[in-house]
């Protein structure tokens, strides 16, 4: 947008009042929308070296025109012309400008976000972040990644918008993350590491549409193939599930946890040190759930489908000393509704079914059996004339690979996970040809790769994909209610 006008300031005050005359004209025709729109970004890009040095600066000549009479009364007039100048401009001074607007104006109201995927500016914005040029302005190419993100984390994208993802794309994200340095709190390495995190919620749902094109998860390729490379990443993620209080943000975290654990070319993609770490930040997370309310146990039922594949597939099921398996076991009778005496437990109210299998599945890991006592019995006292017959021939055993439980008797066997799956080495998942055709289906499409290790039933992997929450709810606390 080219607007041949002229300005001359002495001081920042005069850019501000001169700001504030621009957008409180009266403007009823498109003609005259169209001008104050121009003279808003000559200006503001003409003074935006000595005047807008700061993200506070830019944001508040956003917040200039977001409380205009211009945009209140021309709101989706206004958006429509800025989303046009993000899909035709290249000069990074007005993309600058203008992609602080559409942020803040989509925080405000997510219509915004919605209008955008509409007009194809996802295909833009991907553009945009992966030119090279644009790291010369860190404060551009973080806006533009804050854009990215809050666009892709309230609809769902298009298989359009996701085919435009390739793996340059992904790695050069992952590169940026190793490039920085390992503080989570660097306020451009957060940014970076949203956008991996809601691509791979958007494959996740992507995959579990009805008569879709699978589409490759390029977010777990890229770990199986160069996961080495980039273990920053998998430190940081593990320190922002610490500190995170916001469910949608914990909720992109696991999702991307469980896929990882899920994948045998993924499941060991963490130092042990950190697995450590995590599993006592999930065991704490888990007991700090208030109970009875089915926000926090929805939540918890994430955590159990975690914390499965994380005992039963990473480092943790080789270590000679199985780090914590005490704490564990104790965490899981908890939840579960019982203490370790067998009697009901104190810390929930009664346990819903879900909890309860989830908890089963989780004990069900070989290596926590091996930590599990067993409880004798005592005979029962039969007359001496009828000898008590042999017991039933029973045996329980754990499939060492896919830490499934297995029960036999007198021959039969009954397997207690639904479903076993291997890898078709196509990047997609294929299920054992005895399981049902949905569920076969369901497990391709979800996870992009092979599940060699897991074992875990489709409809754990739907439940997990399918579970979200509106940005800004803040996960509840037993604490905080303490």
């Amino acid at each position: 947008m080219e607007f041949n006008v002229s300005y001359s300031l002495d001081n920042e005050q005069q850019f501000w009042d001169e700001l504030d005359d621009i957008v409180a004209g009266q403007c009823e025709t498109c003609e005259l929308i169209d001008n104050a729109l121009r003279s808003y970004l000559h200006f503001t890009t003409t003074f935006k070296e000595e005047y807008l040095k700061s993200e506070y600066d830019i944001a508040r000549c956003s917040y200039k025109l977001l409380e205009s009479r211009i945009f209140r009364a021309h709101k989706e007039y206004v958006r429509r012309q800025f989303i046009y100048c993000l899909l035709q401009e290249d000069d990074a001074k007005t993309l600058h400008v203008v992609s602080s607007f559409l942020l803040f104006d989509g925080r405000e109201d997510e219509d915004l976000f919605q209008m955008m995927r509409v007009e194809s500016a996802f295909p833009k914005l991907v553009e945009l972040v992966k030119d090279s040029s644009r790291e010369e302005d860190m404060g551009l190419h973080k806006l533009l990644l804050e854009l990215l993100y809050e666009m892709s984390r309230i609809q769902r994208l298009s298989w359009e918008d996701l085919s435009t993802i390739d793996d340059a794309f992904v790695l050069y994200l992952f590169r940026i993350i190793e490039e920085l340095s390992n503080d989570v709190n660097d306020p451009y390495h957060y940014p970076v590491i949203r956008v991996l995190l809601v691509l791979n919620e958007q494959y996740m749902v992507t995959s579990t549409l009805p008569n879709s094109t699978p589409l490759t998860n390029r977010i777990i390729k890229a770990f199986s193939t160069h996961g080495n490379a980039y273990k920053t990443f998998g430190e940081n993620l593990i320190l922002l599930l610490n500190r995170e209080s916001e469910t949608s943000l914990q909720l992109l975290i696991l999702k991307l946890l469980y896929l990882l654990f899920q994948s045998e070319s993924t499941a060991e993609y963490f130092y042990t040190n950190d697995l450590h770490v995590l599993l006592d930040v999930i065991l704490r997370n888990l007991l700090d759930l208030p109970s009875g309310n089915e926000r926090e146990d929805a939540l918890r039922h994430t955590y159990l489908r975690v914390l499965h594949p994380l005992l039963a597939n990473s480092q943790l099921r080789c270590e000679d000393a199985h780090y914590k398996c005490h704490e564990v076991l104790k965490c899981l009778r908890i939840l579960r509704g019982r203490n370790s005496s067998g009697t009901t437990s104190w810390h929930f109210a009664p346990v819903d079914e879900t909890t309860v299998r989830l908890v089963k599945r989780c004990m069900a890991v070989e290596w926590l059996q091996d930590h599990i006592p067993v409880t004798v019995t005592a005979p029962t006292t039969v007359p001496a004339s009828a000898p008590a017959p042999p017991p039933p021939r029973r045996q329980s055993h754990i499939n060492g690979k896919n830490g499934t439980k297995s029960e036999k008797k007198s021959g039969d066997t009954k397997t207690l996970s639904p479903t076993h799956a291997t890898y078709n080495g196509n990047g997609h998942l294929s299920p054992d040809k005895e399981q049902g055709d949905g569920q076969k289906e369901l497990a391709r499409r979800m996870l992009g790769m092979g599940l060699e290790k897991a074992g875990e039933s489709a409809i754990s992997v739907a439940e997990v994909a399918a579970h979200m929450e509106r940005p800004g709810v803040m996960t509840a606390s037993r604490r905080e209610e303490g």
